[in-house]
Formats: structure tokens, sequence, C-alpha cells
């Protein structure tokens, strides 16, 4: 249950898909550096939370086959209790973040991780996970890539999918 006007730490989970391949390798193949290939979750109620290929999943923290994250970082705290932050995940897997929606570019793991972050702290998570997909696109490999690319789907096994009347929790 619940306590009155208590308060839960939120955490942002970062995850380089890449392995450090993205840091050697992009100077390369893109022109730029990138230091990673960014997957993100959010961590709250003893709960790590994110969106892929199956829709919303939650499992323990580091409870994926990608282990333990690359970097932690403390966003803060927030008054949302887990009952509302169950109710508002939801409706988002009803929604907005059904598994049918995923598009790696643009609606992703870290465009969720954004959503919920500033819905339960007023706090976006970094711009330089947010602005990856546009600055690997502003290349000509990039944009040569994206018809291949925008048919990956990234779902890191492990967790139970959150998705309104199927919700496993």
């Amino acid at each position: 249950m619940d306590q009155p006007n208590a308060t839960y730490a939120v955490k942002l989970y970062i995850y380089d898909l890449s392995r450090g391949m993205a840091r050697q390798l992009s100077p390369i193949m893109l022109g730029k550096q990138l230091d990673g290939i960014w997957h993100t979750s959010i961590v709250v109620y003893g709960e790590e939370f994110f969106f892929g290929g199956e829709g919303i999943t939650g499992c323990s923290p580091g409870g994926t086959l990608l282990g333990e994250p690359n970097t932690i970082v403390d966003l803060g705290s927030t008054e949302v209790t887990e009952e509302i932050f169950m109710e508002y995940l939801s409706s988002l897997g009803e929604s907005t973040y059904r598994a049918d929606r995923y598009r790696l570019f643009e609606h992703n793991c870290n465009t969720f991780t954004n959503e919920v972050a500033q819905f339960l702290t007023g706090r976006k998570i970094p711009a330089y996970i947010t602005d990856l997909p546009s600055e690997v696109l502003s290349t000509p490999f990039g944009q040569a890539l994206r018809p291949l690319l925008d048919s990956i789907t990234i779902a890191p096994p492990g967790g139970n999918v959150i998705n309104g009347q199927d919700s496993q929790r």
C-alpha cells in the first residue's frame, strides 16, 4: 500500500546496445562519433519499465538479457503512487505504446522513457539519447541504411508485458 506523501526514487537506466561497437565504427561508417546505440528504461517502485517490439514491459532492475546498465542517472523523485503509475502505463499500453506502434527512429524505448520521466518527475532524459536517431539519419550512410533499420524491432527479452487488458501484473 502506498504511503501518503511518500516519494519514490526515479532512475534512468542506459544501455549501449552496440556494446562499444558504435564508438569504434561510427567515425568510419557515419563520419561522426557516436558513443553508443542507446536503449533506456525507467526504474521506479523497484521495477524496470521499457518499451519495445512487445509493447511496455516491466521486470526487476537489470532483469533483461541486456544485464546491468552502462549508466544509471538519478532523475529525482516522484509523489505519483504506484497504483496511479500502473494505471497510466496500462493506458499507454492500450494506445500510444502498443507493440504495433514501435518505430526504431520515431517511436522507441527512448521516446517512451522520455515521456514517462516527464510524467513522474517533470524532467526529460538527456538530449544525446533522444537526438541519436536524427544524428544517424543526418548522414548519407544513415539515409542509405534507413529502409533496413526501419525493419528492426528492439525487444530485450525478460519481463512481463504491460498492455492494459492483457497485463500480467
